[in-house]
């Protein structure tokens, strides 16, 4: 490791973004530094505050030529460690917060432009105000922030009817690693003029460029929406109830979320102003939202309609429509705060995990007799977002065991949910992105022709190996 960057080759970055917006070591830099779970704690000796992308271009030419590594970050909620400046690296971190701009609001082409920092919340509320839906949603959505979005081609509750983030992106702004700015700020539904090459962006990560605007899609706002708590007596029936329901309701089926008994007991337990969803306890739960674009009425029958077929043929086993929108909200608060709810109980080893729909049910099956066979008493909290098979299959620690015991485990114990997960023909990280965390079990999974054509399309775009190295890609000579 090298002594550090010098004080002059600093003093030239801040000077870019002013010295109000460059902080230093005298600051603290934690929230830029650790890693939001604290599995990771990073260092950098600076942090810019961009205002604009010709801000971020100016810094990036400054680094490419210095060959000075620079770690986009946003909101920093990512869970893969993919904004943490390595500790092993002489990084300056850049921010997009003060990039929070609203470029253009277009009702009539239903898209919005706005800048990387803008939270995801904010865009939702402006969709909302203006009889639009912006769908993508997630727990961490007060204070993510879109840039970030866009590079993990974050997920969420609105895939089944929506797609990934992926699929909610129009054009991007992007600043390349030699300063050099690309505007893809296409407003267009059908655009066929060769290569896409916003989607080399989409989830990359920060790897290949700096993402500091983009155009997004919006929906109108459903005119009715009902969601609804259903129990279940296995995996089974609740993906037997799901398909009941995706057949009868198709695309107006917008959420289908799967919950254990173990999380609906977390939740009791830490989070006081929740109560049992149902009169009885069930083994797994589903979460059910339904979508109308023409009636709260049309919404209710649907749901209705759905349940009272999943109860005469024994696949449900009871059920609670929301009675009220203040009660919807509380719903889905009950499915965002059940991550976190895990915390309380201790260490967790936790896979963002997808297998094919139809093999959930064997995932969870298989895998848990996996992980107690390594940690006996290991307790399985399985659930996610039955509807595209992304299922968060994590593991609390066994009561009585101190965490830093139970952590020891966690390679191991990853290693056979991965192999029981590729078995099944699913992927090690579906929502998440690849980070630090993955970088070294990308290789394993991918072939090779993969990985050569990732590594030539970061020499092509990042010769000088300056963007968020060491993220990604397995080894940090791939990087540099």
């Amino acid at each position: 490791m090298s002594t550090g960057l010098s004080a002059e080759l600093l003093s030239r970055f801040a000077a870019i973004v002013g010295t109000r917006n460059a902080l230093g070591t005298n600051d603290d830099l934690t929230h830029y530094t650790h890693e939001n779970r604290g599995y990771v704690v990073g260092h950098t000796q600076m942090v810019l505050k961009p205002v604009n992308r010709n801000e971020v271009a100016e810094i990036l030419k400054l680094a490419n030529e210095t060959r000075t590594a620079i770690v986009p970050q946003g909101g920093h909620t990512g869970h893969m460690g993919g904004a943490v400046p390595l500790k092993e690296m002489n990084s300056i971190v850049l921010s997009t917060e003060r990039m929070n701009k609203v470029i253009d609001l277009d009702l009539e082409g239903n898209t919005l432009c706005v800048e990387a920092g803008v939270i995801l919340e904010t865009i939702q509320n402006l969709a909302a105000q203006n009889d639009r839906l912006f769908p993508l949603a997630l727990g961490a959505q007060g204070s993510c922030m879109i840039g970030g979005n866009i590079s993990t081609n974050a997920g969420g509750t609105g895939v089944l009817a929506y797609g990934n983030t992926r699929d909610l992106v129009m054009g991007l702004e992007v600043v390349l690693p030699n300063g050099e700015i690309w505007d893809g700020l296409n407003r267009l539904r059908k655009n066929n003029t060769g290569y896409d090459l916003k989607n080399l962006f989409i989830g990359a990560e920060g790897t290949l460029g700096i993402i500091t605007a983009a155009v997004l899609k919006l929906f109108p706002a459903p005119a009715g929406r009902e969601v609804a708590w259903a129990g279940f007596s296995s995996p089974q029936m609740a993906l037997a109830f799901f398909q009941s329901a995706k057949a009868r309701a198709g695309n107006q089926l917008t959420a289908f979320e799967l919950v254990p008994r173990i999380g609906i007991d977390y939740l009791l337990k830490h989070f006081p102003k929740y109560r049992d969803p149902l009169g009885a306890s069930h083994s797994w739960y589903g979460l059910v939202e339904i979508s109308s674009g023409r009636s709260i009425e049309e919404a209710r029958n649907l749901m209705e309609e759905i349940f009272s077929q999943g109860l005469e043929g024994a696949i449900v086993e009871d059920g609670a429509l929301a009675t009220s929108l203040a009660q919807q909200k509380l719903f889905w608060q009950m499915r965002e705060d059940l991550p976190h709810s895990q915390r309380p109980e201790g260490a967790s080893i936790a896979h963002d995990i997808s297998v094919p729909l139809g093999r959930v049910p064997e995932l969870i099956e298989r895998g848990e007799p996996l992980v107690t066979a390594i940690v006996p008493g290991a307790r399985m909290v399985a659930f996610g977002h039955l509807g595209d098979g992304n299922i968060h299959f994590n593991f609390s620690k066994p009561e009585g065991m101190e965490d830093g015991d139970y952590m020891v485990f966690r390679e191991q114990v990853n290693a056979a949910v991965f192999e029981l997960v590729l078995e099944l023909g699913g992927s090690i990280s579906a929502e998440h992105g690849i980070g630090l965390f993955k970088r070294d079990i990308l290789e394993q999974v991918k072939s090779p022709v993969e990985m050569a054509m990732m590594r030539q399309i970061k020499q092509m775009f990042d010769p000088n190996g300056i963007m968020n190295p060491g993220k990604v890609l397995n080894r940090l000579s791939d990087q540099s």
